[in-house]
Parts: C-alpha cells; sequence; structure tokens
C-alpha cells in the first residue's frame, strides 16, 4: 500500500519551497493538482517530471475513489494545491477522508498558508482565532454566517477575491459593526500589501480604488455583551436582525446570550408585534 503526502507549495514567493517538499514530489509515482497548468510551473522552476493529475471540487466526487485506489495499490502519490497548504478550505479534504477511511497513511509536508501569515501581521490578537474561509455567495447564506459568528470573541480569518470584496465589507460591516481589520493582498508577492484600518475606512477605500489580487480579511473579534439597560433595548436589537433577514426565533437566542434578557420574553413580543 502506497501514501498519500499532503504537500505544501509557496502563496506567492518560489523561495518558500521547502528542501522536503521538492524531495517528495520528485519521489512520488504521480501529483494531483488543483490546476495543472499552475503547477506545471512550479514542477518545472524545480525541474521535477512527474505525471499530474487534475483534482478538484468539480471532478472530485467522480477521481477521487480512483486515486485512493492506486494509492491502495502501491502508488504514492502527492495532493498540491495552486499555492499554499492543500486541504485547507479546498477539496484535498475529501481525498484525505477516502484515503483515511480505507486505512491509507496521509503524511503532511507543511509549507506556507495564508491564513497564517495574515494573522502574525495583522497586529490583531492571535491567541484565539476562527478561521471561517470564504464566506458564501447567496446573501441569505452569507447572512447566517455572519451571525454564527458575530458572538465569537476569537479573532476571524476569511478569504476573498477582489471582484467580491467590496460587497463583503459591506456585509461585515452591516451584521458585524464597524471592527478593526487587516486586510492582507499578494502575500509574499512583489506587490504585498497590509492596510490595517476598520470595516468602514475599508469599506470607503475599496470603493473608490477597485481591489486587485486575492485578500486575506483578519477581523477583530467580538467584544462580549451589547448594551441594553431595559427589555425593550434588547427587544430592539432583536427586530434589527430580524430586519436583516434573521429568523425570530435565532435573533432572539442571540440577542438573549448577549444581554442576559430571557429568550423566552423576547420570542413572546416577538409575537406580540407580529400578531398586531
Amino acid at each position: 500500500m502506497g501514501k498519500l503526502y499532503v504537500v505544501g507549495t509557496p502563496i506567492g514567493n518560489l523561495g518558500d519551497m521547502t528542501y522536503r517538499a521538492v524531495e517528495t514530489l520528485k519521489a512520488v509515482d504521480l501529483i494531483c493538482a488543483e490546476d495543472t497548468r499552475v503547477t506545471a510551473k512550479l514542477l518545472n522552476h524545480f525541474e521535477i517530471k512527474k505525471p499530474l493529475l487534475s483534482y478538484h471540487e468539480h471532478n472530485a466526487g467522480k477521481v477521487g475513489p480512483d486515486i485512493a485506489e492506486r494509492i491502495a495499490a502501491g502508488e504514492n502519490c502527492a495532493i498540491v494545491t495552486d499555492a499554499g497548504m492543500p486541504c485547507i478550505s479546498d477539496p484535498g479534504e475529501g481525498l484525505v477522508r477516502l484515503c483515511a477511511e480505507r486505512g491509507i497513511t496521509v503524511e503532511v509536508v507543511p509549507g506556507p498558508t495564508a491564513a497564517m501569515s495574515a494573522i502574525a501581521i495583522s497586529g490583531l490578537p492571535t491567541g484565539r482565532f476562527q478561521f471561517e474561509g470564504f464566506l458564501p455567495v447567496e446573501k441569505k447564506e452569507r447572512l447566517e454566517r455572519l451571525m454564527l459568528v458575530k458572538d465569537s470573541t476569537a479573532t476571524l480569518i476569511f478569504y476573498e477575491a477582489p471582484h467580491k470584496l467590496v460587497t463583503t465589507l459591506r456585509d461585515m460591516l452591516e451584521f458585524l459593526g464597524d471592527r478593526s481589520v487587516s486586510l492582507c493582498r499578494e502575500l509574499t508577492k512583489l506587490h504585498e500589501e497590509v492596510r490595517r484600518t476598520t470595516l468602514s475606512e475599508a469599506l470607503a477605500f475599496y470603493t473608490d480604488n477597485p481591489p486587485k489580487g486575492e485578500f486575506v480579511l483578519v477581523v477583530g473579534g467580538s467584544e462580549g455583551r451589547t448594551d441594553a439597560e431595559t427589555i425593550e433595548e434588547a427587544f430592539a436589537q432583536v427586530e434589527e436582525l430580524v430586519a436583516k433577514g434573521v429568523k425570530g426565533v435565532d435573533a432572539c437566542r442571540r440577542i438573549a446570550k448577549l444581554t442576559g434578557f430571557p429568550k423566552g420574553k423576547l420570542y413572546d413580543m416577538l409575537n406580540d408585534k407580529n400578531t398586531r
């Protein structure tokens, strides 16, 4: 039985490729790549000549079992992504799961990750952080995800593409409030940039200056309980969430947790208002 090697590759600067990663890619029988054209450039740079197999979100369900069978039959396989660590917000996690279910050894060859690189230089607290990857595209699902993380006191890490950045910043500002944020783009590349600011200032800047390059957003966590001295003030917060599309029961549950007022009472007030 062979092995699956999860191999990290540079996120921009080829000088970050590790010696072990090069040696592993030279030794395996085949390499699974998200985009074979991108990986071919990397392999050519390091003079690695190995068969490449396309493995991405659109074909993972079909080719994944075949790859696992080849490994079980004795071949050694490496999986890489276009940049950074595979299997992080990446379909490679499915191949790792398949191999684990079949008793195939999975070995990691660590390399750079955009998320860890970004939080390290963000200037925000790093003791506790929560990686969220890419937010859903659909508005309803995006708001539901933001609702789930709004109360987290951990620093939040998101990935975002340039053409979606302004929309994401607008949704974050509306739903999370105006928090500190570090926007890291083109990490390790020639035009690397870190903008440490607030969500409102970032939204204003990138509305006027179209963003370029892939971004990592490092967002400050919640500061804890909201200010609500009366249950009427707490109910007003419930109404704000409902107006943004949050289900009534979910809004009552979250505001109750933040303010200490009874969830049931808030829900009764909401029902009373809706039946008037």
